[in-house]
């Protein structure tokens, strides 16, 4: 062989080399951007994680790893709760207000982790005390975040948020609800301009109101009852009215949502409008307020509704989307855009996706499955 020939193999096999190493990573990064559309899923295991799903453009979800709390989640559920429904809680995991990070409860080791959005994964910022037991659910406004503890003597606390995610005590936060330990709680979270805190408490059939001051501590609850039975999961339009989903005890084909004019004291707009489903439990709300979305649990169904500008519920339809007999759909979010709806099938362990059409109706567009059983909590961006 020439000397010129074994120069020219030299050369491109280091061409080749160079070209595949240069290759690789661009194509590994190109497939995933958290930062432009993921959804996100709390594992709830004993050693607990975050689940990163890349959204595609048309809505579809690939799997992108999983990225640790540094906490403990808790997959058992409790006595009276569904082993399909550990933390019987809406909020579990939820975004910041500026998509930068994700704040998610250990509620096996009474914590809260945060965690920054980075392009290709999550990166543990930090790790506090809940401030109780067995946290559930969180809420946050701005750079104010508030805990659930379900356990012990219920409470909610509060935090405030730096601008690198660290959370820090806020004195004089914390308060008990009005039902104390027989409350069973559900979710706690901020009205539109975070001058209210809610809170649903399954067992009382109660819905506490906090009022908010401006340095974000909250004043005592005051009690309210509730329209139906088991109010549960909830969410707020812009015009402050507050939608409660209503699981009626679990009574066949009684599940129904009710609407509020939200204040320290509730005032019913529309109450307890049946789904004629079993155990309705989440609840989300579309951004134009226009369309409203309840998870079945005990019919494996989700619901929809419409919403009008004065709080007025109407059942748009009963099975907006069938999951399945065995597949107890919990907790559930819409993205950013309200253009796309994941729902946890928790019988199935999987996240099944929606696409949202001009009409309010659900398109099923896809599914990603392999998840843990026990998963709680879900957003997404």
């Amino acid at each position: 062989m020439t000397h010129r020939k074994v120069t020219f193999i030299i050369v491109a096999i280091f061409v080749c080399a160079i070209f595949a190493i240069t290759l690789q990573p661009t194509t590994t990064i190109a497939a995933f951007n958290l930062k432009s559309g993921a959804v996100y899923v709390l594992t709830n295991q004993v050693s607990n994680a975050v689940g990163a799903f890349d959204r595609a453009p048309d809505g579809t979800l690939t799997p992108a790893g999983q990225f640790s709390t540094g906490g403990s989640g808790n997959p058992v559920a409790q006595p009276g709760d569904p082993p399909t429904d550990p933390l019987a809680s809406q909020g579990a995991l939820i975004l910041s207000d500026n998509n930068k990070f994700l704040f998610a409860v250990n509620a096996g080791s009474n914590e809260i982790s945060v965690l920054a959005i980075g392009k290709d994964g999550l990166t543990l910022v930090d790790k506090v005390s809940s401030g109780g037991v067995r946290p559930i659910s969180l809420t946050v406004h701005e750079d104010v975040l508030y805990v659930l503890n379900e356990g012990g003597t219920p409470n909610i606390t509060g935090f405030t948020v730096s601008n690198k995610g660290e959370l820090t005590p806020l004195a004089g936060s914390t308060r008990p609800l009005s039902a104390g330990s027989s409350a069973d709680p559900a979710e706690v979270s901020f009205n539109s301009d975070g001058s209210l805190l809610v809170v649903t408490e399954k067992m009382a059939n109660v819905i506490d109101v906090y009022v908010v001051g401006s340095d974000g501590v909250a004043g005592p609850p005051t009690p309210n009852g509730s329209s139906g039975m088991t109010p549960f999961g909830f969410a707020f339009d812009q015009r402050n009215h507050l939608i409660v989903s209503e699981a009626m005890g679990g009574v066949p084909n009684a599940a129904a949502v009710s609407s509020y004019n939200a204040g320290p004291m509730l005032s019913v707009v529309s109450g307890s409008v049946r789904d004629f489903q079993t155990a309705a439990c989440w609840i989300v709300i579309t951004n134009s307020g226009r369309y409203v979305y309840t998870t079945n649990t005990g019919s494996g169904a989700v619901s929809s509704y419409t919403l009008d500008s004065s709080g007025n519920l109407t059942l748009l339809n009963s099975t907006a989307a069938n999951l399945g007999a065995t597949s107890f759909p919990i907790d559930m979010a819409l993205n950013n855009g309200s253009r796309y709806l994941y729902v946890i099938a928790a019988g199935l362990q999987t996240v099944e996706a929606f696409s949202v059409e001009t009409d309010g109706s659900l398109t099923p567009i896809g599914s990603v499955g392999g998840l843990p059983f026990g998963i709680q909590g879900i957003a997404a961006r």
